[in-house]
């Protein structure tokens, strides 16, 4: 599996962006599709994350900002992120990940850089 990410960029705070990922393949067998960001200094961390069935997670500081979404027609995962803060500029990682039994294995996009002016 391939992922490719897109939607990044330069917005004020309290603006919007949109991220985009989109798979080479089926989606559809994929249990967990989600959005991982790592800031300057900072370990990598979850943003967001949907499962097969349509379960979600969010890092507490952005429920009721973020929603991820997906699309397993379009072989796609979104991220919609609202009422930005500084503190979320990051580089913005897709993600996927499968099971083999207990084996996980993970797959990564390339980084869309987000940047959240004050």
């Amino acid at each position: 599996v391939q992922l490719q990410a897109s939607g990044g960029g330069l917005v004020q705070a309290g603006g919007s962006l949109r991220l985009s990922c989109a798979a080479s393949g089926s989606i559809s067998s994929l249990m967990y599709m989600g959005w991982y960001r790592q800031a300057p200094g900072k370990q990598r961390e979850l943003v967001a994350r949907i499962t097969s069935v349509g379960s979600l997670n969010y890092a507490d500081s952005v429920k009721g900002r973020f929603t991820i979404s997906r699309d397993n027609a379009r072989n796609a995962v979104y991220l919609q992120m609202n009422s930005l803060k500084p503190e979320d500029t990051a580089a913005y990682y897709c993600n996927a990940a499968k099971f083999a039994g207990a084996v996980r294995y993970d797959y990564w996009g390339q980084g869309t850089q987000v940047t959240v002016s004050s």
